[in-house]
């Protein structure tokens, strides 16, 4: 038999052994109409005893349509970004699309050079899910191809779609379940200076002033001094902490366990994105839900809609505040459900 990789199987190979033309053999492999149901199952048979696969890449040069999408994210460790990405491939998959994943490594120099090779490969469209993408950056791809940009607020250009959850409603959430449960010195931990970040911060600061309480900002953020705040027993140490995200969180608690602190007895603490490790934690971390397959699926639709030459639209979905037991009132009683 003859080596496979001396001649690799074509569609007119395939034609050949089932007796067809190879215009039948192309709507056959490709799953389309116009092909009868004995005639389709004696192609897909030669096809497969040939060992014969169709070449994506060669029908986007017929159809002018490669049917692929890029996604670049800054760090695929991140829960958050992988589950962005799932959402975007689950959608993709309902639409016959490819998607293709890059990792940017949180840094801008490898951001940039990956989705430069991203283009030269021809998709259709782009999501990033990325905070280390500057408005620059992102302007000139949104000018070349449709773009989507998934968690960042603010800072955009018109060209590019965008699909983030409300930070603001999300703080404002955990703040008022805080107080719900009788807290009134509530610190926050911030995260980085990105938008969303810079967001949920804000919120929190209004939501307090609201309230009229007052911010715990002169609590360094630095999860360490807040935990030695409380640990000194003074009277104006906050009894609960609202987190940018859910990995400042589980250092929070990690560090208030270790010295000595009970959670959420002597600390309750809520984190955001609510991340699967949130519930399998102890104890079981409260957090705000970006709902971030959805935030996915909406972004690969909108590029969909973009492709087809939608304008480009600023979509928010509204997060939800998941209950567990890092909180509770603050003598340490168990909370009413």
């Amino acid at each position: 038999m003859k080596d496979q990789r001396e001649h690799r199987p074509t569609i007119h190979d395939v034609a050949a052994e089932a007796g067809v033309s190879k215009s039948l053999v192309s709507l056959a492999v490709r799953g389309e109409n116009g092909v009868g149901a004995q005639t389709r199952a004696r192609i897909l048979d030669a096809a497969d005893r040939l060992g014969y696969r169709s070449n994506p890449w060669a029908r986007s040069l017929v159809r002018g349509r490669s049917q692929t999408i890029a996604v670049l994210v800054d760090d695929l460790r991140s829960g958050y970004h992988t589950d962005v990405v799932h959402g975007v491939e689950d959608a993709a998959d309902s639409s016959a699309m490819t998607v293709m994943v890059a990792d940017g490594r949180r840094d801008r120099d490898v951001l940039r050079a990956r989705l430069e090779r991203m283009l030269a490969l021809g998709p259709e469209g782009i999501v990033i899910v990325s905070g280390e993408a500057d408005a620059a950056m992102i302007g000139d791809i949104a000018r070349r191809v449709p773009l989507v940009v998934v968690g960042r607020p603010t800072d955009l250009p018109p060209e590019a779609g965008q699909v983030h959850n409300d930070d603001r409603v999300g703080m404002r959430l955990a703040v008022h379940h805080l107080t719900a449960l009788g807290h009134r010195r509530i610190a926050h931990l911030p995260g980085s200076p990105r938008p969303a970040a810079a967001a949920r911060r804000e919120s929190y600061g209004a939501t307090m002033a609201e309230l009229g309480l007052e911010e715990h900002a002169a609590v360094p953020a630095d999860p360490q001094a807040l935990v030695a705040a409380v640990g000194s027993g003074s009277a104006d140490a906050p009894t609960a902490v609202c987190c940018a995200n859910d990995r400042i969180a589980v250092e929070l608690i990690g560090r208030a366990l270790d010295a000595g602190l009970e959670v959420p007895a002597r600390l309750s603490v809520v984190g955001y994105d609510n991340l699967d490790f949130a519930a399998q934690m102890r104890p079981a971390l409260t957090s705000v839900d970006q709902p971030r397959r959805t935030m996915g699926a909406f972004a690969l639709q909108q590029l969909a809609e973009m492709i087809g030459g939608a304008s480009a639209r600023h979509e928010v979905v509204t997060p939800t505040l998941v209950l567990r037991d890092s909180t509770a009132p603050p003598d340490g009683r168990p909370r009413r459900s």
